[in-house]
């Protein structure tokens, strides 16, 4: 009798059947999340009725989706523009609106209330609100307009844009004020890494002997290249008789921050991780614009190129815009192109025809810190500057925090400025950020400059973090001076917190020791009723602006470093991180090495990845691999042909500069890691204590560090004790950087561009599985360049635009960015220009001609 077959064709039917239907629901989600996705698309083109709209307006995209807006007047224009920004952008604002106001936790949850509670502590939104109030009549109006249009825009989508689905909310209007506020957070990413700075200046100079502290934080070396061309005077650096404590110590390694708690959202987590970024470790310097007179550009033409640096993410931070104010006979009367940040209603930089001009991060003295004695008893209660009990004027601040209680939390000001809390001591944050006029239209007035003094003039008025700014003009013309606030006044010329004791010393009897002797102390609330040493901050008249017209040698730069020889000059600016003038030096070294500059010459300057400033660690590092070194050390002698055949570029397939840079890296951890320990200590215990935690780093209470270590490697000085000489410590770290490459996958596979691969993504790429993650990033492209030459570029950051033009001549001029119009991964225009930025490929500085228009029409009044 043969077995019975088991009757396997019913449930095999079944099976199938139930996968078939997994297999079409899953189909069905699918294309239900594609159709939301192509539903929160914007409509490029037709017409659009708006109300408010005194003359039809139009929005103009070119194949690249590059935008022209065009309208009668200037509050059309303004909604206009805020209905582009709107359609494209709408999220990258929201976040830049948030992170200002502290008020991130609000949209992604509990993860974002640490960077909401330091942020909040500045009450930019109260701020942001007195200075729209403070506006006159038009200004406001042009806001309002702006924030119509805005609002307009996402009201007009099929379904909200796409980052509001995955977070399941919906976004918020936008309001006149929250235009400013998108400045304020320029304010914070800009200039608030001076707090770090000034808090981890006080405390080397509270732990260092004072030969030590004066080795370590050099107000100028011989690396600087001020624009200006004056001598300067350069005190000899000298190593100290001290040895450093730290430099035999065990160096602990790891944060201390404990373990982290679990994340309230995994969309949450990502986006406050994403906003924190930079906040932590040594912020990244970076920026360049240079210019030429008519005497040396192509055809008697003065030109600008500027390139940016700033992080790197998809939607880039810029949006390139064209604004044309139509005359009476709806022709052009004019025309401003160039990059503008959406939020706001302008061109940031760029060209009106008439002047061009761009910007680098001036790295001035805009913060001072006063460690100020509080009451133990009484929170509130804090000693004045003449000895007295005062009360601070309180604020409750209430976080919202999306799935979560609130969080509350009290803002305490002093005239000074609000206090926080940092170790066992308390500070009063005094910043030119928070003066009424800080925030303002005030860089509008660019639109109609028609000559160099005009725009110079229009830039030291404007209400904008202050600002490097080159302008260039059609006769030929160049000049640099600084756009936004300087303060008239600062309390330590030095960089150094100030006891509120000595600012009442010097009133009462003259300077003190490391105070600014010109300088008063600040308010920023109760000013009327402040004693005479605690008179509010005031903003330096513009007359007093240190300015640079027409230099002799025809060319002008700016690369976040030392701007001018002339001390008095410089002081008027002082130094709140001035980098230490490597990429400077090279790019006034590559102008003046050229008669004539076409545009090209310039592009090619901004892409210049010759990394001279790593010449002295070569020569150290083949002197110490010498025939000796390398006898019997197959992977010395390696290294050491690797590094004599290296190009001099910092190119993607460079394996001798990669290994430059990490025996460099490697003589600093043997230098400064103890140090840098100890500061990375104070902040990990101000993160325990739920205090703001400001990242403290030795590279950020001194930006000179370049220098000073060439000083060590002249003298051979600070040599570990375990080693035994000079030798022996260079030849150990020859070998760490070859164990390390080893491990990596040899000596030879140590390729730059592997260790710089792009990093070019929106804040949720990582949310998706890695076969899907492209759709919202940019290739992982090996990338040449690094922090101390022109090409600046790091994975997550690098140049944020390129352009170089000629005012009156813009079609000859260059323009790319790292990612295009739209924030929205289906757009045609999400990574639209990407390739010819990677490339450095000279692309159009003007739109081409228009493939969308959208019409918007004045509306029927009812």
């Amino acid at each position: 009798m043969r077995p019975v077959a088991p009757r396997r064709g019913p449930w095999r039917r079944r099976g199938l059947a139930a996968l078939a239907t997994l297999a079409l629901a899953g189909m069905v989600a699918a294309l239900a999340a594609w159709g939301f996705l192509r539903a929160s698309l914007p409509r490029l083109d037709g017409t659009v009725a708006a109300a408010g709209l005194a003359a039809p307006a139009r929005i103009e995209r070119d194949a690249q989706g590059v935008t022209t807006v065009t309208a009668a007047n200037r509050a059309d224009l303004a909604y206009a523009t805020g209905y582009a920004h709107g359609q494209d952008r709408f999220f990258q604002m929201d976040l830049l609106r948030r992170i200002a106001a502290g008020e991130l936790s609000a949209l992604v949850g509990a993860d974002a209330v640490p960077l909401d509670r330091r942020n909040r502590l500045h009450r930019f939104r109260a701020r942001a609100e007195a200075a729209y109030a403070a506006l006159d009549a038009g200004g406001q109006a042009l806001l309002r307009r702006y924030a119509d249009g805005v609002n307009d825009a996402v009201r007009a989508l099929r379904a909200r844009p796409f980052e509001y689905a995955l977070l399941r909310t919906r976004p918020e209007p936008w309001r006149p004020e929250d235009t400013l506020l998108v400045v304020d957070a320029m304010y914070l990413d800009l200039q608030s890494g001076e707090i770090s700075r000034v808090l981890g200046r006080g405390l080397l100079r509270d732990t260092l002997p004072p030969d030590l502290l004066a080795f370590l934080t050099p107000g100028a070396s011989e690396i600087d290249a001020p624009l200006d061309q004056a001598p300067v005077a350069i005190p000899a650096l000298a190593v100290p008789a001290t040895r450093p404590d730290w430099l035999d110590a065990p160096v602990a390694m790891g944060s201390g921050a404990g373990a982290p708690r679990a994340a309230a959202s995994p969309f949450g987590a990502m986006v406050a991780r994403a906003m924190q970024a930079g906040l932590d470790g040594n912020a990244a310097v970076g920026s360049n614009s240079f210019a030429v007179d008519g005497a040396h550009g192509a055809g008697g033409r003065a030109m600008v190129a500027n390139d940016m640096h700033l992080g790197l993410g998809l939607p880039n931070i810029w949006y390139r815009l064209t604004l044309v104010l139509s005359g009476p006979d709806g022709k052009p009367a004019r025309r401003v192109s160039g990059v503008s940040l959406p939020g706001t209603p302008l061109v940031v930089a760029g060209s009106n025809g008439d002047v061009a001009w761009g910007y680098t991060n001036s790295y001035g003295h805009y913060v001072d810190l006063v460690r100020v004695e509080r009451d133990p008893a009484d929170p509130r209660r804090y000693r004045g500057a003449g000895g007295e009990w005062r009360l601070a004027e309180e604020h409750v601040e209430t976080i919202a925090v999306r799935g979560g209680e609130p969080v509350r939390l009290t803002v305490r000001e002093t005239p000074w400025g609000p206090l926080f809390r940092s170790g066992d001591a308390s500070y009063a944050i005094r910043w030119v950020a928070y003066l009424p006029e800080a925030v303002d239209l005030g860089l509008m007035a660019m639109e109609q400059a028609r000559d160099l003094p005009q725009a110079l003039a229009a830039a030291q008025r404007a209400g904008v973090p202050t600002q490097n700014i080159l302008v260039a003009d059609r006769h030929g013309r160049i000049g640099w001076t600084l756009a936004g606030p300087l303060p008239a006044s600062t309390l330590d010329p030095q960089g150094y917190p100030v006891p509120a004791s000595a600012l009442g010393a010097r009133d009462r009897s003259g300077p003190v020791s490391g105070a600014d002797p010109q300088s008063r102390s600040a308010s920023t609330s109760s000013a009327d009723s402040a004693p005479a040493d605690e008179a509010p901050l005031r903003r330096m008249a513009p007359a007093d602006y240190p300015v640079v017209l027409d230099p002799a040698a025809g060319r002008l730069w700016t690369a976040n470093s030392r701007q001018l020889g002339d001390a008095a000059m410089q002081a008027r600016i002082g130094d709140g991180g001035a980098d230490v003038g490597t990429r400077s030096r090279q790019i006034r070294d590559d102008l003046l090495a050229r008669p004539s500059s076409r545009e090209s010459d310039l592009l090619a300057i901004q892409l210049d990845d010759r990394a001279t400033w790593i010449t002295p660690w070569r020569d150290l590092l083949l002197a110490s691999l010498d025939a000796e070194a390398v006898a019997d050390h197959p992977r010395r002698a390696e290294m050491a042909r690797l590094v004599a055949d290296w190009n001099g570029r910092a190119d993607a397939d460079a394996v001798g500069y990669t290994l430059l840079r990490d025996f460099r890296e490697a003589l600093y951890q043997a230098w400064f890691g103890g140090l840098d320990a100890r500061l990375a200590a104070r902040s990990a215990a101000d993160r325990q204590a739920g205090r703001p935690g400001w990242p403290l780093a030795l590279g950020r209470a001194s930006s000179r560090l370049e220098a000073v270590m060439r000083v060590l490697a002249r003298d051979r000085a600070w040599v570990p004790r375990r080693y035994a000489d000079w030798r022996a410590f260079m030849l150990a770290m020859a070998d760490e950087v070859i164990a390390q490459d080893d491990a990596g996958g040899g000596l030879a596979q140590a390729r730059w561009g592997d260790r710089n691969r792009l990093a070019l993504a929106h804040p949720f790429a990582r949310l998706l599985p890695s076969a899907l993650g492209g759709w919202l990033s940019a290739p992982a492209t090996p990338m040449p360049g690094d922090l101390h030459l022109p090409r600046v570029q790091r994975p997550a950051f690098g140049a944020s635009e390129r352009f170089v033009v000629s005012p009156g001549q813009e079609q000859s001029g260059i323009l790319h960015m790292p990612g295009g119009a739209s924030g929205h991964p289906l757009s045609p225009y999400f990574l639209a220009g990407n390739a010819a930025w990677m490339e450095g490929r000279a692309t159009p500085f003007l739109p081409g001609e228009a493939v969308h228009r959208l019409d918007l029409r004045p509306a029927a009044r009812q």
